[in-house]
C-alpha cells in the first residue's frame, strides 16, 4: 500500500506543472497531458484539504477540556 502524498508535495508537483506549462517550447500533446496531470494533482490536493478539514472539526478541544465537535474557522 503506498503512503499518501503531503499537501505540500502535491502543491511543488502542480507549481512544477505549471512551470512547464508556461514554456514557450511545449507541443501541445505534451501540453494536453500535463494539463491532465495537474488537474488530478489538483484533486489530490482538494482532497487532502478536505481530509484535513474534518480532522479539525472531529478534534476541536472545548474551554473545559472535553472534546467537542465543531466546524473548522478555515
Amino acid at each position: 500500500m503506498s503512503e499518501r502524498p503531503s499537501f505540500q508535495n502535491a502543491l511543488e508537483r502542480l507549481e512544477a506543472i505549471v512551470r512547464d506549462l508556461e514554456r514557450n517550447d511545449v507541443d501541445l500533446d505534451r501540453a494536453l497531458a500535463l494539463f491532465e496531470q495537474g488537474v488530478r494533482e489538483l484533486r489530490d490536493a482538494r482532497a487532502l484539504l478536505e481530509d484535513a478539514e474534518l480532522r479539525v472539526r472531529k478534534v476541536v478541544e472545548e474551554a473545559d477540556g472535553t472534546l467537542g465537535l465543531r466546524d473548522a474557522d478555515v
